[in-house]
């Protein structure tokens, strides 16, 4: 093994260790790394994704820190790179994230265990032709409201199960008034449980201006987690979308 002492500041990415069979090596994560819960709480926590306690992670003495570049901060990473080695992951795809699913496996000695999640994870994602894609706005917050661009995991992820996101002409994470969302009028409009959690009260407030179109609350997992995740969410997602009414 190349790496005795990991730290994972990516909370899908620290779940991803362990279900490759690393937990004996991760000495800290994250308080976002919540999965798999029967294994999570042993592990020391160093503070949260965008604010790491930097020298709890220097004492831990790292030979490995795995980061991504969208949910860690830049200056903490080139902090963390002076004492340690550090990969910086960049997940904007699914297939982005079963390459680095690849590409840690490969590195961690977990060549198979990756390969093996890979193929499940494949046998889960819909054929394309066969989908008829639903006009549809993700929301991830409130006040402002934002959604998703067609530059994120969680775009590419409504792509591919068969919602055609209607601010795929936006980028990141772009601020919506109430006043878009009339004149695009989604037929579905599906509101996260993360990292805004909505709740049922949010649905009557969306119905009172848009009465025609389905409003959903999701688990916000399914959309944005990759990794290990992705497999039960990817299943999931495809047996809520079978079932859908729009």
């Amino acid at each position: 093994m190349p790496y005795k002492r990991i730290i994972s500041l990516v909370p899908s990415l620290t779940e991803l260790l362990i279900d490759l069979g690393l937990s004996n090596q991760i000495v800290g994560r994250t308080r976002f790394c919540i999965h798999p819960s029967n294994k999570i709480s042993t592990i020391p926590n160093i503070g949260g994704t965008k604010n790491p306690n930097i020298e709890k992670i220097r004492d831990l003495e790292p030979d490995l820190v795995i980061t991504n570049k969208e949910e860690n901060r830049k200056e903490d990473v080139d902090t963390i790179i002076e004492f340690c080695e550090v990969i910086v992951t960049e997940i904007n795809t699914i297939d982005d994230a079963l390459f680095w699913i690849s590409k840690l496996g490969l590195t961690l000695g977990k060549t198979e265990e990756s390969n093996t999640l890979i193929d499940q994870i494949r046998e889960h994602i819909p054929i394309e032709s066969n989908l008829n894609h639903i006009p549809t706005a993700y929301f991830i917050w409130k006040d402002p409201w934002m959604s998703v661009g067609h530059d994120t995991y969680i775009h590419d992820v409504m792509h591919r199960f068969g919602f055609r996101n209607v601010f795929s002409n936006q980028t990141r994470y772009p601020s919506i008034t109430i006043d878009e969302l009339v004149i695009l009028n989604p037929k579905l409009i599906l509101l996260s449980s993360e990292p805004f959690p909505f709740k049922e009260k949010h649905i009557q407030e969306l119905m009172n201006e848009l009465p025609e179109s389905n409003i959903q609350l999701v688990d916000g997992e399914w959309f944005s987690w990759y990794g290990s995740r992705m497999l039960p969410s990817f299943k999931r997602i495809k047996s809520w979308r079978d079932n859908l009414s729009v």
